[in-house]
Formats: structure tokens, C-alpha cells, sequence
């Protein structure tokens, strides 16, 4: 018989698989205010491959992940705005840990300020009491602190629930779920964080959905959302650079700022 500690332990590494799916959902948002793309590279000499652990992934996505994400939009929006905003706080640590990675110490201490804020003033992050205090959020993870490290992006990979990256974006993704900055000593812990991630994961789908719906009108799915997904990993990377959420080096010089 399990203890209520694997149990729970259990039940996490569920959720990390379903967390695995939502990636090719491609929920990576483009940072605002920029003018145009930021330049990049794409290489994908395994594209046969690729395309059957897509058609694989897609599936899995298809019959499992967006029936339930078109579900949870049906919620009210305080909810789902609730969820959100939990799944956002329980991340933080982590952003926290890459805005040093990057050597970005402003982010770093608004990423840290937010953790605190939300977490004791906002009920433990559902409500974000931080962004009403001007401390907007934003997001790092690894990838992206190895794109800031000049670490080169490597060839496309499709790989089985995690969906599309780049090499070094796959790597920074695997990295990010294995690494746990709250550890895993408390139940309580284990048990919010359990919440977080399946919220998250949920969460993060829904807001995909209408991004995926329209790729699919593309004649090609497959190119159409690996081309999307390097291009705002490319501008995450140049956003992480520059230092400053939302903003890139390709801005627009003079009075058209786009913004």
C-alpha cells in the first residue's frame, strides 16, 4: 500500500507526462511591442522523422488535451483567471532562477518580489496582487538561458509527448521539469505543486487554442507550427539578451515603435 507521500509522488509524474503534451500545443507567446521578426536559423535534417512522432503527438493532442482545454474555457473566467495566476506563482522560483542565470538582476528581483507578493498577499497566487502593484510578469526558462549563453539553437527535434524544439530548447525544457527550486520534502509542497502543474498544463492549452486552430487551416500543420515555435523561441532568446520583457533588439528605430 503507498504512503500519502508516493502517492503523491505518483500523481505528479502523471501530471509531468500530461505537461509533456501541452508542449505541442505551442503555447509560447511573441513578447509586444516589436516591429518585426527577430532573425534565426532552422535545421531540420530529421523532418520524416519528425513528422511520424508528430502525427504521434498530435493525436495524443487531438483526442486527450483539447477536449479538455475547450472544456476548462467553459469555466467562468474567474477561474480559469485564478488557475492561471496559481500555475504563474508556483513557477516563479524558477523564472527567478534563470532572470540570475542571465545575469539580469532587476528581473530577478521583480520575479522574486512577485513570488513573495502573490504568494502571502495573493492566497498563495491566485490572485495577482503583484501586477496591480506594477510588477508585470515575465517569463524565462532555460532555453532561453542558453540562447543568452550564445549556445546554438541544434536541428529540430519532434520527440514523443514533448513535441517541437529546437536542441537546445528540448534540453532547457527537460532540465526546467526535472528541476524543482521548491523541493519535495513536504507533502503540502508536493500537493500544490502537483495542482500547479496539471493547472498549468490545462491552462496553458486553452490559451493555445486559438493560435493551433488557425495553424491547422495551414496546409502544412506540421510546418506551419514548427516554423511558429522557432520564431518565438527566437524572440524569446533576443528578448532575454536585450534584458527587458517585451522588448527586442529589431525594434523599430525613430517614432514607429509598433507600440
Amino acid at each position: 500500500m503507498q504512503t500519502p507521500s508516493a502517492a503523491w509522488l505518483s500523481a505528479r509524474n502523471t501530471v509531468l507526462a500530461l505537461s509533456l503534451l501541452a508542449a505541442s500545443g505551442c503555447s509560447q507567446r511573441s513578447p509586444a511591442g516589436a516591429c518585426g521578426p527577430v532573425a534565426h536559423q532552422l535545421s531540420d535534417p530529421a523532418e520524416p522523422a519528425n513528422r511520424a512522432v508528430f502525427a504521434f503527438n498530435r493525436s495524443v493532442d487531438d483526442y486527450l488535451l483539447t477536449p479538455v482545454a475547450r472544456g476548462y474555457t467553459a469555466l467562468p473566467k474567474f477561474a480559469q483567471q485564478g488557475m492561471h495566476n496559481f500555475a504563474a506563482n508556483f513557477g516563479e522560483p524558477k523564472v527567478f532562477a534563470n532572470d540570475l542565470l542571465q545575469g539580469n538582476g532587476q528581473r530577478a528581483m521583480t520575479s522574486l518580489s512577485r513570488f513573495i507578493f502573490n504568494t502571502t498577499l495573493g492566497v498563495a497566487g491566485l490572485i495577482d496582487v503583484s501586477g496591480k502593484m506594477g510588477l508585470a510578469r515575465h517569463e524565462s526558462d532555460f532555453g532561453q538561458t542558453f540562447g543568452v549563453w550564445n549556445i546554438a539553437d541544434g536541428p529540430i527535434v519532434e520527440l514523443p509527448l514533448l513535441g517541437t524544439h529546437n536542441l537546445r530548447d528540448a534540453t532547457g525544457r527537460v532540465l526546467g521539469l526535472a528541476l524543482d527550486p521548491l523541493g519535495d520534502n513536504s507533502d503540502t509542497v508536493q500537493t500544490l505543486g502537483t495542482v500547479a502543474m496539471a493547472g498549468g498544463v490545462v491552462d496553458g492549452r486553452a490559451q493555445a487554442l486559438p493560435l493551433t486552430d488557425k495553424l491547422r487551416t495551414q496546409p502544412d500543420y506540421y510546418q506551419a507550427l514548427r516554423d511558429y515555435t522557432a520564431q518565438q523561441r527566437a524572440n524569446r532568446v533576443a528578448e532575454g539578451k536585450l534584458g527587458a520583457p517585451g522588448k527586442r533588439p529589431d525594434q523599430c528605430q525613430g517614432g514607429n515603435t509598433g507600440e
